[in-house]
Parts: C-alpha cells; sequence; structure tokens
C-alpha cells in the first residue's frame, strides 16, 4: 500500500474542521477509538494550515468524536498492511504534521475527552494546554507492548513535559494512567467533571479570543516559550526580542498601553 494507491477519504470526514467565535475546532473522528491512518493525518495537517491562515481563528481547539476515546494512537490494522518503507514516512509525515501544530502561533489545546493513548498522547502533547475529563478514560504511552517505541515525538515531548527518569519510567513499563496522575505530574493542565466539561472547554478558549485578550500577544508567547527551549539561551532571548518587536508595532500593543493609560480595559483586535 502506497499514497498513490489510497482512495482518499471525503474532505473533512477523518478530521472535521469548524470554526465558533474565533476558535477553530479541530475533531478527530474514526470510530470506535479515532485511530489515525496517513489518510486522517494528511486531513489534520491540512486543518492545521486552514487554522494558520484564517485571521478570524485566534485558538485552536483539539478533541476526539464522541465520549469514549480522543484518540487511541495509529491504526495497527492499518501498519500491518504497510511495508517498512512506507511506516518510515508515514511517521515522518506525522511528526512535521505535529511540529507544525506546536510551531502555529495561535494557542492550541486538547481537550481530553476519553481514552489518550499511544500515538493519541503524542497528539496531545503537541498541543499547548491538555484538559481532561474526569474518570473518561487512561492516559500513557504503552508502545513497548508493542516492540516498538512512541515514534511521533513521544520520547521527546514526554520527557521535556515531566523530566527524564518519570517518562523512560512511563515508557519501559508501558502502563496507563489516570488523568488525575498525569495533572499531579504536569502533563495535564486540569481535570473536570464530566457534567459540563464541553461547555467548560469552550468557557476557557474563550478567555484567549479578542476583544478580552490580546491574542497575537497569547500566540507569540507561545512561539517564544516552544522555538526558545529548543535553542541556547541566548538564542531564545534573541527570539523573545524579535516576537516582542513584532508585538511592539501591533495594533493590540497600542490599544493596551492606550487603555493603561486612560484607565478603562483595552478592546483587542488580535492584531
Amino acid at each position: 500500500m502506497t499514497p498513490e494507491t489510497m482512495n482518499p477519504p471525503a474532505t473533512g470526514t477523518l478530521c472535521r474542521y469548524r470554526v465558533e467565535q474565533g476558535i477553530a475546532i479541530l475533531e478527530l473522528c474514526d470510530p470506535p477509538a479515532n485511530t489515525y491512518t496517513y489518510e486522517m493525518m494528511r486531513e489534520l495537517d491540512e486543518a492545521i494550515l486552514k487554522a494558520r491562515f484564517d485571521e478570524s481563528v485566534h485558538v485552536i481547539l483539539l478533541r476526539g468524536a464522541g465520549d469514549k476515546f480522543f484518540c487511541a494512537g495509529a491504526n495497527i490494522k492499518m501498519l500491518q498492511t504497510v511495508n517498512p518503507y512506507f511506516k518510515y514516512y508515514f511517521c515522518l509525515h506525522a511528526n512535521e504534521t505535529l511540529n507544525r501544530l506546536e510551531q502555529t502561533p495561535k494557542l492550541v489545546i486538547a481537550a481530553l475527552n476519553g481514552h489518550c493513548v499511544g500515538g493519541g498522547l503524542e497528539v496531545a502533547m503537541a498541543a499547548d494546554i491538555r484538559l481532561a475529563k474526569k474518570n473518561a478514560g487512561k492516559i500513557g504511552l504503552p508502545e513497548v507492548t508493542l516492540g516498538v517505541l512512541p515514534g511521533t515525538g513521544g520520547t521527546q515531548r514526554l520527557a521535556r513535559l515531566v523530566g527524564k527518569p518519570r517518562s523512560i519510567e512511563m515508557m519501559t513499563t508501558g502502563a496507563t494512567f489516570s488523568f488525575e496522575d498525569a495533572e499531579r505530574w504536569g502533563l495535564v493542565n486540569h481535570v473536570w467533571d464530566a457534567e459540563g466539561f464541553d461547555a467548560k472547554v469552550m468557557e476557557y478558549a474563550r478567555q484567549f479570543v479578542p476583544p478580552g485578550k490580546a491574542s497575537k500577544a497569547v500566540g507569540r508567547i507561545k512561539r517564544s516559550v516552544q522555538s526558545g527551549l529548543e535553542v541556547s539561551f541566548s538564542e531564545s532571548l534573541a527570539i523573545e526580542r524579535e516576537l516582542q518587536q513584532q508585538l511592539f508595532q501591533s495594533d493590540d500593543a497600542k490599544e493596551g498601553l492606550t487603555a493603561y493609560v486612560e484607565k478603562r480595559a483595552p478592546k483587542f483586535s488580535g492584531k
């Protein structure tokens, strides 16, 4: 099987895309476990680019369809039918897609509305903030039980989030954990009750949208952290200065400073 021999799905069937009040909602949709294939990754990649270029989008919200799974990772049946050459480029494209998500200068929130394991957690770790539904599922990277490693950024992102010793233990045991454990370790930001979870996620996301928040500054803060942590300290300060200079020239900075002087609440535009 190759990309050329695959029948591409109808646009948006595996990664649904919609925009609500400045929030682009990307929904992974392949029941029952929302496992991803090359086709889904292509749709996710396209949705990320769509959200990047849409000036009306200030926040990206990623979730799984249904209420059982956020995502259970790569589709095992698909992996069984392809050769090692295809698997290499499948992983490469998945890495590039998640890098694009991570480096997009707009805040990315992952709403973990169900089990988030394997490649599903690798997708979620490319987001900036992770919100989990209480008692909705387990989280972890159990790839070692299949004789492989977490190959879509898992070994690198997990270590950066929870530290080397804990990440090595988590991955080598292949264990899965509760969302509450993940919250204690800093892997999940918040765990909220199942009742009203979706509404609370949207309410949380809206706080980063104009006119109440300078979304351009939010995005540049995210970009400064994500890019800066991967280079030397002096280089990271240079990145920070350049992004700050972009913001100094923005409409939002002018509005923020003017509103401060005039002692009123600012009304940001995201520009």
